[in-house]
């Protein structure tokens, strides 16, 4: 396949450009704020990208933990499918895991294709809204609702269909600057195998609406079998206020801790959060929740050491 390289300011128009001469997307990265692009057109490949577009990295970085708290007040940018992309751990933690707060603003039918990812893990939970999805193996489209969760396993083909004006997703990956494949060939949905395992992980769907509610560290908890769709990789739950008026967490010996505030407001430690806020605390660090408001949800997911669960 011959191939040629574009070098420009646009992204988006040389990409229209493209395809009115007959290319199709293959490939596009990153999602939260594309800069190079693979389109295709018989034996001909043309890559196109900004002049500072990141590189891909070989392999998966190195984690380099931190301290992180994001605010809500900070703006989102222009992503893949019209999608807005809210950037919550800017640092990135070297590399090695991305977090976005994305929003359709209109809602209604979405500009997505069947696509994949090679990732080592990657999570989505519903904020505001819904938003109809089809995933590779999983039978017909469903709805997710607020505070649904979906573990999507590296490589599942999948695609985003409609959704509900002002929708608001929490999405977690790592690495953080990876690949969006298209599939031009797959058409969902295909049939159902819900027990298929995609490099080790299994899809997993998690419904909030009756899901039950049980003690964790003075507060209350919902679970959502993370850990077994990802082998252990990960663990995530939504967290509220219970009959103490403080939830403690002990000292995390994996990899990251992340905390978004769906709604309500508490302090961590002497900072105040406020709905949409985010955080990452490093390992090996207590910390503790106080002054919870009545309404306040957060998502909580915590990794372990990607390196020893590859």
């Amino acid at each position: 396949m011959s191939g040629r390289e574009i070098v420009c300011e646009d992204l988006n128009l040389a990409i229209d450009d493209l395809k009115r001469q007959g290319f199709r997307l293959d490939v596009i990265y990153p999602a939260d704020e594309p800069a190079t692009a693979l389109l295709t057109k018989g034996d001909e490949a043309v890559r196109v990208r900004i002049p500072a577009a990141p590189p891909l990295p070989d392999g998966l970085p190195a984690f380099r933990p931190e301290f992180v708290l994001t605010r809500a007040v900070t703006s989102a940018g222009q992503g893949r499918a019209g999608m807005l992309y809210r950037d919550l751990i800017p640092g990135r933690l070297g590399g090695r895991y991305i977090a976005s707060h994305i929003t359709i603003p209109e809602g209604g039918p979405v500009a997505d294709w069947v696509h994949y990812h090679r990732v080592a893990l990657q999570v989505i939970v519903v904020r505001r809204g819904w938003v109809r999805v089809v995933y590779e193996d999983q039978g017909e489209p469903f709805v997710m609702n607020q505070s649904d969760l979906v573990l999507q396993p590296p490589l599942i083909r999948h695609r985003v269909l409609e959704s509900s004006p002002g929708l608001e997703v929490v999405e977690l990956s790592a690495p953080a600057l990876h690949e969006t494949f298209a599939d031009h060939k797959l058409e969902l949905p295909n049939g159902e195998n819900p027990q298929r395992r995609f490099a080790g992980q299994r899809f997993l769907r998690h419904v909030a609406d009756g899901a039950a509610w049980t003690r964790f560290r003075g507060g209350e908890a919902q679970e959502t079998r993370l850990s077994d769709g990802t082998g252990g990789v990960a663990e995530a739950r939504i967290v509220r206020p219970g009959p103490a008026l403080e939830i403690s967490f002990a000292p995390h010996r994996g990899e990251l801790t992340f905390g978004f505030v769906l709604d309500g407001s508490a302090k961590l430690g002497a900072e105040p959060l406020g709905a949409a806020d985010a955080f990452a605390i490093p390992p090996d660090q207590p910390w503790s929740l106080q002054e919870m408001s009545a309404d306040f949800r957060l998502l909580h997911v915590t990794t372990a050491r990607l390196d020893a669960a590859a």
